[in-house]
């Protein structure tokens, strides 16, 4: 484990000091897109996981981070009830309709325009729309276990945390 750790420290010390690469010269610092404008593409529901109706998805890239861990979108799904796995972590914000959504513990909400929802990776949960909802999504590529260790350890220095 102790050598994990220290050969993720060097991996992110070494990819911290090649800020001079070609890489992190394209960076884009600001993007600014009205979410109407976005061209939306079609974005199917893996059809397995679809339990009522015959919901409609699309979706439309927004902006990627240079190092493609993260990345906004917006998506959008006609009615129906389907379950949905969340591969990396997603922050939505719901800027049309309403979606009821059912998380694995079991426990319910209704997220309607103007409400905020964060589904952590590696999880379920069910959609059930009534009518249509569109979404802002922010989504982040966890970091592997070794990595999100060094940053906890890093941030309680940070603040003289105790473990």
């Amino acid at each position: 484990m102790v050598l994990k750790l220290l050969i993720a420290g060097a991996v992110a010390a070494a990819a911290r000091r090649s800020s001079d690469t070609p890489f992190a010269q394209q960076r884009v610092t600001t993007v600014f897109k009205r979410a109407h404008d976005l061209k939306m593409r079609d974005a199917p529901i893996e059809p397995s996981w679809i339990i009522d109706g015959s919901p409609v998805a699309r979706a439309a890239d927004h902006v990627r981070s240079a190092d493609d861990s993260s990345f906004s979108a917006q998506w959008d799904c006609t009615a129906g009830t389907f379950r949905w796995y969340f591969h990396w972590d997603e922050t939505v914000v719901i800027l049309e309709g309403e979606v009821h959504i059912t998380a694995e513990d079991g426990s319910s909400y209704t997220l309607r325009t103007g409400d905020m929802g964060y589904f952590a990776a590696r999880t379920w949960a069910t959609w059930h729309i009534d009518d249509y909802v569109r979404k802002a999504a922010f989504i982040r590529r966890p970091f592997p276990s070794p990595i999100a260790a060094l940053y906890r350890l890093k941030n309680a220095f940070r603040q003289n945390k105790t473990f």
